[in-house]
């Protein structure tokens, strides 16, 4: 079996993640061309309840550094190429959604309903701190949970409903940061688009790197002792 970087290929493998991932894009698009800025938000604090507390105060961490090393575990186990590119995936997201964060300048929803004098009406979540400041569009989460299972999907030799369970998974911390009162719909969205297309890229430039030891994976035997073997298919720059 050959594996290799090409771009179009890996997507047209992954369509179970790209396919709906392309879906959101064009309903978000739709959305923020009917929707006002906080809509959103409201929406969200009309129809609050105990477990949709509960559920994304959690979820919103599985877009936070703990997730990367959830990933880099798995990625062990399907080769040590990826491993190597999950550290740059993440210096490149956090770099991205940096430099954007400064760049755009957008007020956070706690800031943004402050300066209009609506921020009673919103109903948050018990426990949570609200950020404030200037540094809301894009989500970092987002962009971060985008990234992380974008690349996941594409480094996965399975391609089945896995890809649709990673994109949902992103898709919810997502949707968390919106629910929590943390960022805008259109912070998400542009969060979204930017950690697919860091996905995309580290994903096609782990192939320009190599070493003897990136073709190896960490593998079990049937005695459940660790052994490193080398994968099942040849890498294709």
């Amino acid at each position: 079996m050959r594996r290799g970087g090409a771009l179009p290929l890996a997507i047209r493998e992954n369509k179970w993640f790209f396919v709906p991932f392309g879906l959101f894009l064009i309903v978000g698009a739709y959305l923020l061309s009917v929707l006002n800025t906080g809509d959103a938000i409201f929406f969200f604090s009309a129809h609050r309840s105990y477990w949709g507390d509960l559920f994304f105060r959690y979820f919103t961490k599985m877009g936070e550094a703990p997730a990367f090393l959830l990933v880099l575990g798995i990625l062990l186990f399907v080769s040590f190429r990826h491993v190597a590119a999950l550290p740059l995936l993440g210096f490149s997201v956090g770099l991205l959604s940096f430099l954007s964060k400064e760049l755009f300048s957008h007020d956070r929803p706690y800031l943004f309903f402050r300066k209009m004098g609506i921020f009673d009406q919103i109903n948050t979540v018990e426990g949570i701190v609200l950020n404030g400041g200037n540094n809301s569009f894009p989500s970092g989460h987002t962009m971060s949970a985008f990234a992380l299972y974008a690349f996941l999907a594409l480094c996965l030799s399975r391609k089945s409903v896995v890809g649709l369970a990673l994109f949902l998974a992103a898709l919810l911390v997502g949707v968390s940061r919106v629910y929590l009162v943390q960022h805008f719909f259109k912070d998400v969205y542009l969060g979204a688009f930017l950690g697919v297309l860091a996905a995309l890229a580290i994903y096609y430039l782990q192939y320009r790197m190599d070493a003897p030891w990136m073709g190896r994976r960490l593998y079990f035997d049937w005695k459940g002792k660790p052994k490193v073997v080398q994968q099942a298919y040849r890498d294709v720059p």
